[in-house]
């Protein structure tokens, strides 16, 4: 019934591309199964190389196909050779970058033999297309989730409601906060072809840092309310990850599911920090521009990968060389410079171009000392009051979790606060917008 439930569910968006799904299915189930039964080495490198040259393949082609093409056009045109190409109108289908990670997971760790093959084709079907998590994660690992298929599943009544409240808190942080309070502003100061004040550029950066959190962190809160209302657990995505003292901490807090992915599966096989410092910082470099990457085909995002490779490798550096304690003076001043560096990466992701985002940055330096202003003042005390207010929890609850901090409040105001949420839901509705992360 999930597997149904789960195809239909993906259907319902591009019926055609559920091709996909299966291709990655079959490909990948018959791989896992025969690198369970053998034991020569070369023959198991074979099905490995495979499942990851389809997957990969069509990650590739349908991810990547416009941007290779446009800059390999680029490339002929440099040495004078004029090419123009046919339009490819390639589709991207929705969530390719995360059930390709989730399942090219699968058939990795059979090879290196840290996992059990899964008991029966319908539990490795499942496991792929799980609808909660299928199209924007948490990636999850096969050992963390087909387990959980082997026996019927029926939530307890606790699971059922806290699913239902982690639902509506997810909704609550995609409509009310993302979608109402703050898509408005990052559009309008990303959108314009203005050169912009330095207030104006900060204020759209942190409305987007904002919107880009509760979008994708509302998606996974969402994710795991439904999987947790079907009796089904999956991991935390997200752990307050604006109150991060440094970038390893961040990483450790945001998008969590990919952070151990790329850790596991690309930064420890490229050497890790076992063969020495320049080594460590080569994998490290290379493992945050393949994570750029893998969130969109454009070289803006490149650049927002190799930003977090520098914060990693000077904060490394400064740990070493430059030691100091974090106490609670000076923690919280560490966590706001924290996010205001990461405020800066997040201009080259949501940046549609170079230009675009090398005018934002000028303006936020104060460089652009005529900057035009575009926003409102009760825009401008919006943003700050949500984004101040986001940055408090976090640092207040960086050290607990929802489940904790809902246990500590007496049932009449629990309920008074959920009702509250599920009213905001329901008034803001009109504002929607797609998820951000249906576009990886």
């Amino acid at each position: 019934m999930l597997l149904f439930a789960s195809y239909v569910f993906y259907g319902l968006w591009n019926p055609p591309l559920i091709i996909l799904l299966w291709i990655s299915t079959m490909v990948d189930w018959t791989a896992g199964n025969r690198l369970a039964k053998e034991t020569k080495k070369k023959r198991r490198k074979f099905w490995l190389l495979l499942s990851m040259f389809v997957n990969l393949g069509f990650l590739g082609f349908f991810k990547y196909g416009n941007f290779l093409l446009e800059n390999f056009v680029s490339l002929l045109n440099i040495i004078g050779l004029n090419f123009e190409p046919q339009p490819m109108d390639i589709i991207l289908p929705m969530g390719i970058s995360f059930y390709t990670f989730q399942t090219m997971s699968y058939t990795i760790d059979l090879y290196y033999k840290r996992t059990q093959p899964a008991k029966t084709f319908l539990d490795f079907a499942l496991y792929v297309t799980f609808f909660p998590q299928l199209v924007a994660g948490p990636i999850v690992r096969a050992q963390d989730l087909i387990t959980q298929f082997y026996e019927e599943k029926r939530a307890t009544m606790n699971q059922f409601l806290w699913g239902l409240f982690l639902l509506t808190i997810g909704l609550f942080q995609k409509v009310v906060l993302a979608d109402t309070l703050l898509a408005e502003v990052s559009d309008d100061v990303f959108g314009t072809s203005k050169v912009l004040h330095g207030l104006d550029a900060w204020v759209g950066t942190i409305a987007f840092s904002g919107q880009i959190f509760f979008d994708f962190a509302g998606y996974s809160t969402c994710a795991i309310g439904i999987a947790l209302m079907l009796g089904i657990i999956l991991p935390d995505n997200f752990k307050y990850p604006y109150a991060a003292l440094g970038f390893s901490d961040l990483w450790r807090r945001w998008h969590i599911s990919l952070s151990s992915w790329l850790r596991d599966y690309l930064y420890i096989p490229l050497g890790g920090s076992r063969h020495g410092i320049i080594k460590m910082y080569i994998a490290l470099m290379l493992t945050m521009l393949l994570g750029g990457l893998w969130h969109g085909a454009a070289w803006t995002f490149m650049v927002w990968g190799g930003l977090h490779g520098t914060y990693l490798i000077l904060e490394r550096l400064q740990k070493k060389y430059l030691p100091f304690k974090i106490t609670a003076y000076n923690g919280i001043f560490l966590a706001f410079l924290t996010f205001s560096c990461v405020n800066i990466t997040w201009v080259f992701f949501r940046a549609r171009t170079f230009e675009k985002a090398w005018h934002m940055i000028q303006s936020m330096f104060y460089v652009h000392t005529e900057g035009e202003k575009i926003l409102g003042n009760f825009d401008i005390i919006k943003v700050c009051t949500v984004i101040g207010i986001m940055f408090l929890c976090h640092w207040y609850m960086r050290n607990s979790s929802l489940k904790e901090f809902a246990r500590g409040l007496p049932a009449w105001l629990f309920g008074v606060f959920w009702a509250t949420l599920f009213f905001l839901i329901v008034i803001a509705q009109g504002h929607g917008e797609q998820f951000i992360y249906f576009q990886f």
